[in-house]
């Protein structure tokens, strides 16, 4: 696709995007453009993630893996009690929480919708604390709270599939959209039109990851920390920054720096 036709189809989104109206972000305000339904997602993510959990080994009884869960679930505790107090609606409706951490030297973590969380053995070297494990899991929470692979997956079915409804799209080309929700919710880049998208997402978990470890008495200046290990952990093999979804380390780290005040008026240490 050349630029010309980039700069139509984003101008088009752009266009559908205002004729349909956009839901809001809680706390960030940001106006965004979703239209699939959360009990479709839900149920593709419990497929998805039963299948993954089925073809790794999950570590359970370790000392490791209560904390997983132990950070999780205070994360969410606070996230659920600040909603009540201050949003309109539950973010977190019907989910069914889990925090499992997985058998993977992988440097990774993932959330999908419903409430589904993975941690890799891999990353936890990295984390090295309890704290520093609360910003993985944080931003993780942050996109499934403001939900950016339903986000993702509403822009695939415009660009991909003609502006479908999910349910439509699922009869008629399954194996074409049970792939654009394993991207909406996976690993796999995309240097093209949605790229921007995914960086904007990624930047919103960040600053809605580090409100959340707050909220759980968790101090959110460990992200940095946290940050800077993962940069050196990398040892200059980072892609570069144009053709990843995720910020530059050193851009992350600075985002962070300039978010934390922000963060610390939600922080009430855990006693």
């Amino acid at each position: 696709m050349n630029a010309a036709k980039r700069w139509l189809l984003g101008w088009l989104i752009g266009a559908t995007i205002l004729a349909a109206g956009c839901a809001e972000v809680g706390i960030t305000g940001r106006r965004q453009f979703n239209f699939v339904p959360d009990s479709i997602i839900n149920s593709l993510s419990v497929q998805q993630y039963t299948q993954y959990l089925s073809e790794n080994k999950v570590v359970a009884g370790s000392q490791d893996s209560e904390m997983v869960k132990r950070v999780g679930s205070r994360i969410v505790a606070a996230v659920n009690e600040y909603s009540k107090q201050n949003l309109e609606r539950d973010p977190f409706e019907g989910y069914e929480w889990e925090f499992n951490l997985v058998q993977d030297d992988a440097v990774n973590a993932f959330a999908m919708p419903g409430g589904k969380v993975v941690v890799n053995t891999g990353i936890l070297p990295v984390t090295g604390t309890e704290a520093g494990l609360a910003v993985v899991v944080g931003h993780e929470i942050a996109h499934i709270f403001a939900k950016h692979g339903a986000e993702r997956m509403t822009q695939g079915l415009v660009v991909q599939m003609g502006g479908m409804a999910l349910s439509v799209a699922l009869q008629k080309q399954p194996e074409a959209t049970q792939n654009l929700f394993v991207s909406s919710y996976g690993l796999g880049t995309q240097v093209a039109l949605l790229l921007p998208f995914s960086r904007l997402h990624e930047n919103e978990a960040d600053r809605l990851g580090l409100i959340f470890m707050s909220m759980a008495g968790y101090d959110p200046q460990t992200a940095v920390a946290f940050w800077e290990r993962m940069a050196a952990q990398k040892s200059g093999n980072a892609q570069p920054e144009f053709l990843s979804t995720h910020p530059a380390d050193s851009t992350r780290i600075q985002n962070l720096k300039e978010l934390i005040p922000e963060a610390m008026e939600y922080y009430r240490p855990a006693n």
